[in-house]
């Protein structure tokens, strides 16, 4: 070989070396997938869906048994059934499954009498043209293409934290700017109250005091929000919720929301999310995210961007993302609380936990 086409050659060999980041994690190892990122330490559902993906199934299906193992442990008390009752001591399940290849999302809310979520999702993007149904419908539908039930998804733990709630006045919850006839309930706007004050003596005399109000926290709303890039480099991503607890009977969270809870995109990467999902579905935290590395952003940047835009409008708020990109780097950020989630990649022995603070 000439001496110039042996240093074409080696100059090409250099350009096409991956350079280490200065913005997330790197995965190091020539052979750069599988990945697997995960919520919280949810160390069992990412061995299960690197398990899947290691022998040869799809990112998709990897989705789907890592989400399912964390509902069959009840991951932190708020996947799968047994938890986060609502205001009636009644658990639903949110989920959904997203396609980062074709964009095809399915996805189940309010979901009664069904605890597999995650399978359910698929089904609907399987076997409908819909992304989403909703609550009973959900639940007939599930059925009706097999998954197990109905089933009573309360559990003794949830109905005892439900007892212990209603015996606190039903304190705190998520109403505001409401009167209650009862300490629990039903709750009617002030005007209505204004219009009849002479029919209304029983009526509580000031609005309920916000200043109990719900906090979010780890072990009462969270979220198991799953990406895999499987040895193809195609990516997708899950997630599975039983909600907040002490939910209003009907609230659907961020947890089946495309763009919110998970988004993902196999030209791009893909982005998980947990939190306040009341608050982050105004603002499509992952689909933001997703975005701004398509545009060139690292995954560290394109993180802290997402939660960024949420805090400077509600400096308040609790939530988290991770983001990866299609290269396998990754990273998280948080607001309001200490966040930590679980990667698996070709370069460990196992699931390595990495911690962010806000």
């Amino acid at each position: 070989m000439a001496s110039g086409a042996v240093k074409l050659f080696v100059a090409l060999v250099f350009l096409a070396t991956p350079i280490p980041s200065a913005f997330g994690y790197e995965v190091k190892n020539a052979e750069k997938f599988p990945v697997v990122v995960s919520t919280w330490p949810f160390l069992e559902a990412v061995r299960a869906a690197w398990k899947t993906v290691c022998r040869g199934f799809s990112a998709m299906d990897a989705v789907v048994e890592g989400c399912s193992a964390c509902e069959i442990l009840r991951c932190d008390g708020t996947v799968g059934p047994g938890g986060s009752p609502d205001e009636n001591g009644e658990t639903t399940i949110d989920a959904m499954i997203m396609n980062g290849v074709t964009m095809e999302v399915g996805a189940v809310a309010a979901m009664r009498y069904v605890s597999e979520g995650i399978k359910a999702a698929r089904l609907v993007m399987q076997h409908t043209e819909h992304t989403m149904l909703a609550g009973e419908q959900a639940s007939i539908f599930s059925i009706s293409m097999g998954l197990p039930g109905p089933t009573n998804l309360s559990s003794k733990e949830s109905i005892e934290k439900w007892i212990k709630w209603k015996n606190n006045k039903c304190q705190p919850n998520f109403r505001k700017n409401v009167l209650p006839v009862d300490d629990c309930g039903p709750y009617h706007t002030k005007s209505i109250f204004n219009l009849g004050k002479a029919s209304c003596t029983n009526i509580k005399s000031a609005v309920v005091d916000r200043s109990g109000s719900y906090q979010f926290g780890i072990h009462n709303h969270d979220t198991i929000s799953l990406a895999v890039i499987d040895k193809l480099g195609n990516i997708a991503v899950g997630t599975s919720t039983n909600g907040a607890t002490f939910k209003i009977p009907g609230r659907v969270g961020d947890g089946p929301i495309a763009g919110s809870s998970a988004y993902a995109d196999t030209e791009v990467g893909a982005c998980g999310a947990t939190g306040d999902g009341d608050v982050m579905m105004r603002f499509l935290p992952c689909y933001q995210a997703v975005e701004s590395m398509r545009l060139g952003m690292e995954p560290k940047l394109a993180a802290q961007d997402a939660i960024a835009r949420i805090a400077r409008k509600y400096p308040d708020f609790v939530g988290a993302v991770f983001a990866v990109n299609k290269s396998g780097a990754h990273a998280g950020a948080c607001h309001g609380w200490t966040f930590q989630y679980s990667v698996r990649s070709p370069d460990m022995a196992d699931v390595v936990v990495y911690t962010v603070v806000p």
